[in-house]
């Protein structure tokens, strides 16, 4: 079993008159080391900055059935998070 998955949720760009269709999440991908997982999180985060789309997007780095992420990236933020373990707050990564 891999220590870490990179998780994505999208929820697509809302429209006047439309309806929400809900947050889609999908597992990008299972790994044993966490530097890999977030290097691979870093990978789509950047790929979706630059694609322009108007979806809501964010990725999160867990150990598989945890509720808290150990690293976290917003599609509409240059800023990428890791969570303090000691604390439970979010810390921006410099």
């Amino acid at each position: 079993m891999s220590g870490y998955e990179l998780v994505e949720f999208v929820e697509p760009a809302f429209h006047e008159g439309g309806i929400f269709q809900g947050t889609r999440e999908r597992v990008l991908g299972l790994f044993d080391v966490e530097s890999d997982a977030i290097e691979a999180g870093r990978e789509a985060w950047t790929t979706f900055r630059r694609s322009g789309s108007a979806d809501v997007a964010w990725w999160i780095v867990r150990v598989p059935g945890e509720p808290l992420a150990r690293w976290i990236a917003d599609g509409s933020s240059p800023v990428e998070r890791v969570l303090d373990l000691t604390t439970n707050e979010l810390i921006d990564v410099r």
